[in-house]
């Protein structure tokens, strides 16, 4: 599968650390040209610097149509073109419905939601030259299938990603692009770790699998939607969470 995107043309969107530099490291590691996009150009370029194997880092802002033009850009001269897009930037700081401001609301929409649509609708016209255009979004298991109380905003945009995704996918099949999600569950991430070991240590009991996630365990599930051999696969999203929502309880996980 690995070999599909070997010379293709890579852009992760929020690419500079967790989740996204993941993806964008195993891109590179399959042989693929990555341009790594993030609000603050030198951390974009320290990751690229990181990762190796020929990526570049950008500054990009998904929230400015733009700032993301530009990049565009950028990467088609740098590479040529592109064949994937991992829509991947998206921010969730926590703010509990009462508390929660016009303001909160707006800045994790306009990141997350409307981010991935100005992404996609700066990266389309290159990937329309692609024969093996593929759109790769970074939504989550909160929102889509479970919730966490502080991240209405959150939850209401990564279920958004969805909806987006099942009329875009039709939308852009007659250019052969396929549009597909990967739902993380709790990953390993500087974002988690901020919320305490304590706070791990609970999310990994209630995982059949007893542990947490890895940023690779979602960079393969996007390498997979971005290969040649899923082709025929759109419109679908992927839960890669170690079976966290599979049970009903925990009492679940103790009878097993």
């Amino acid at each position: 599968m690995a070999h599909s995107v070997a010379g293709r043309s890579v852009v992760v969107t929020g690419g500079s650390k967790g989740i996204g530099k993941g993806i964008a490291r195993v891109f590179a590691e399959a042989g693929a040209k990555v341009a790594i996009l993030a609000r603050h150009g030198d951390q974009a370029q320290a990751a690229a610097a990181e990762i190796g194997h020929g990526a570049i880092g950008l500054a990009a802002d998904v929230t400015d149509a733009a700032s993301l033009a530009a990049a565009a850009g950028e990467v088609a001269k740098a590479f040529g073109g592109v064949d994937v897009l991992c829509a991947n930037a998206g921010i969730f700081p926590p703010a509990k419905l009462e508390e929660m401001t016009e303001g909160d609301w707006d800045h994790v929409v306009d990141t997350n939601l409307k981010g991935t649509f100005l992404s996609v609708k700066a990266f389309l016209p290159l990937m329309k030259a692609s024969d093996q255009g593929r759109i790769v979004l970074t939504s989550s298991i909160t929102g889509p299938v479970t919730g966490f109380p502080g991240w209405t905003h959150y939850g209401a945009t990564k279920a958004g990603q969805l909806g987006f995704m099942r009329t875009a996918c039709i939308e852009l099949a007659k250019y052969g692009i396929t549009v597909n999600a990967v739902l993380p569950g709790n990953i390993i991430t500087e974002g988690l770790a901020g919320m305490g070991e304590e706070y791990q240590r609970s999310m990994a009991a209630s995982v059949p699998l007893k542990r947490l996630g890895t940023v690779d365990d979602i960079g393969h599930a996007a390498l997979f939607f971005a290969s040649r051999e899923a082709g025929y696969v759109t419109g679908q999203a992927l839960v890669v969470d170690g079976g966290q929502i599979v049970p009903e309880s925990l009492e679940a996980l103790a009878s097993a």
